[in-house]
Order: structure tokens, then C-alpha cells, then sequence
């Protein structure tokens, strides 16, 4: 599966667990996104700059906070969320 379809792939998880994606123009010191809260709802910022393959990292790495069990992914995108949040339990 080629990196553009699961960053689409995600993304529409994203916009079923209500999590709002943005692709902005972010500052060298911001890294290449990550997730916020603004104003009480979800956010995953994204630099449009980065390439497909940091984008599709970022998206994965907010995700990972949520319980996607109950969403579709492909086994790649449930792999690459899977990662994130077993990185994040430490």
C-alpha cells in the first residue's frame, strides 16, 4: 500500500473519531506537527511541507492516543497506530 493511501487512510479515521487535521505552514523548531486541543475539540497538525512519509508518521502518532479498535484500517494502518501507542505506554 503505497503511503499516500494510508495518509488518507487515516485521515478519515481521524474525521470518524471527530479529530479535525490541518496541514499548515509550521516554524523548522515545530517539528513536522503534532496534536493539540483548541477550543475543546481534537487537533492534528500537520506541516504541508513535510513529506508523505512524515505526514502519514504525525497523523499515525496523534491517532495512537485513541481507540481505533472499533474503526476500518487496513492491517499497515492499524500496524503503524498499533506502533505509536505501544511507543507511548513506554
Amino acid at each position: 500500500m503505497r503511503n499516500e493511501d494510508v495518509l488518507q487512510e487515516l485521515e478519515t479515521a481521524a474525521g470518524k473519531l471527530d479529530v479535525k487535521v490541518s496541514y499548515e505552514a509550521l516554524q523548522a523548531v515545530a517539528g513536522a506537527g503534532g496534536m493539540c486541543r483548541v477550543k475543546g475539540q481534537f487537533r492534528i497538525i500537520i506541516d504541508k511541507r513535510a513529506q508523505v512519509s512524515e505526514r502519514v508518521a504525525t497523523l499515525a502518532q496523534g491517532l495512537a492516543q485513541f481507540d481505533t479498535s472499533e474503526l476500518e484500517l487496513s492491517s499497515q494502518a492499524r500496524d503503524l497506530v498499533r506502533h505509536y501507542a505501544m511507543r507511548r505506554a513506554g
